[in-house]
């Protein structure tokens, strides 16, 4: 049976062509998936597994995961969940296989009237894939708060793959009742990690398209002596840019930021020190962050000075959560800081082609199809001096 509630379904990529089924339930339902290309036709079905977790007084439902495939590029496929008769039938979008493809990215979501403006605009934005440089549910501690977060996001979590990585509100300890980190984040959105070598679900990588995805843990150890930094370095070293030309990175804590909010933070300082040459060297074509509720583009910056063949760091922690905005910034601006505003809103990264993509920023105060902030980039694989 599924819950009354909706059981807060969500997709995410596993693998060239595999698709990650979530979903929860209230009573014990088996973990399984119909589907198929077509409403009415033959459908295949998989099997996953089911668990749930604790928190102080508070127990999950029944976690299901299920993992469906191969399938498909480009393709809409029809699916329901549990034994029929389930009732409800869901659809989703497998992303395209190869350029163009379109991501919508947003940051510190939430759920408040603001979170639900920021999903109606991106829902406009015809997006193949969505990511998502932690900060989720707000939850803190309110494991309530999860389901509904869940209940939120399915009508677009349901369609279109979900990739995500942590911020610090999915922490959730409390010293001496609940030390264990990220209970319900690792229980409910599990991502492919350990199909990228990763050991842990707060760093990964995967590839779609032609764009090579890194999702780093500003939560977890990331020194040069820490599984994460190994992790990361054999990564990069492993990317083929044949294949994919693109190279994304989503951290929660920036490591540029101008606004006065979460100046000084050891996420944001160390991580930098620790990780950022890892990035150059790679030529990381853009750096996604969240944590500052406000947007924010700098130029390709490399140890706080512009350069050509480094990265660009945006910061697009804006997508609505109930703490507000962080309205205040810096002043004079930096020569490196380039575009910001403290206005809710997403934005999207449209790869065309090997050597260009465009990112665009979209206010939730316009209308989907009104740009407040865009540039061009070219990919470092298609920039002989920088190779």
């Amino acid at each position: 049976m599924l819950t009354m509630d909706g059981p807060k379904v969500h997709i995410s990529q596993v693998g060239q062509n595999k698709m990650r089924i979530s979903w929860i339930t209230d009573s014990p339902t088996p973990a399984k998936v119909m589907y198929a290309p077509s409403p009415s036709g033959n459908t295949v079905s998989a099997t996953g597994t089911t668990s749930s977790y604790r928190y102080l007084v508070y127990e999950s439902g029944e976690i299901h995961n299920v993992v469906i495939g191969p399938l498909n590029p480009n393709t809409v496929y029809y699916y329901r969940l549990g034994d029929p008769p389930s009732s409800q039938t869901y659809n989703f979008k497998t992303p395209p296989s190869q350029l163009p493809i379109k991501f919508a990215i947003v940051g510190d979501l939430g759920q408040t009237d603001w979170t639900k403006s920021t999903l109606e605009h991106v829902k406009k934005s015809n997006y193949d894939m969505l990511l998502l440089p932690g900060d989720l549910s707000y939850a803190d501690f309110n494991q309530d708060l999860w389901d509904s977060f869940g209940r939120l996001v399915e009508p677009l979590a349901s369609q279109r793959p979900w990739m995500v990585t942590q911020g610090n509100h999915e922490v959730e300890t409390i010293p001496l009742l609940h030390k264990t980190p990220f209970t319900a984040y690792n229980a409910r959105w599990l991502m492919p990690f350990q199909e990228s070598g990763s050991n842990s679900n707060l760093y990964y990588s995967f590839d779609v398209a032609g764009v090579h995805v890194i999702m780093l843990g500003s939560y977890t150890d990331f020194d040069p002596s820490s599984p994460q930094y190994k992790w990361l370095q054999n990564d990069l070293q492993t990317v083929n840019k044949r294949t994919t030309p693109w190279i994304v990175v989503l951290i929660h804590a920036p490591w540029y930021n101008s606004n006065t909010a979460h100046q000084g933070e050891p996420e944001s300082i160390n991580m930098k020190v620790a990780m950022e040459d890892l990035l150059y060297q790679a030529r990381v074509d853009v750096v996604f962050a969240g944590h500052v509720h406000a947007y924010e583009r700098f130029t390709r910056v490399y140890k706080d000075k512009a350069n050509n063949c480094a990265p660009m760091y945006i910061t697009i922690g804006d997508g609505g959560n109930r703490e507000g905005l962080a309205t205040k910034y810096m002043d004079p601006k930096p020569t490196i800081s380039i575009f910001r505003e403290a206005s809710f809103g997403h934005g999207t990264l449209e790869v065309f082609n090997v050597s260009h993509a465009r990112w665009t920023w979209h206010k939730n105060d316009n209308d989907e199809a009104v740009d407040s902030d865009f540039v061009w980039l070219t990919s470092f694989s298609s920039i002989p001096s920088c190779k």
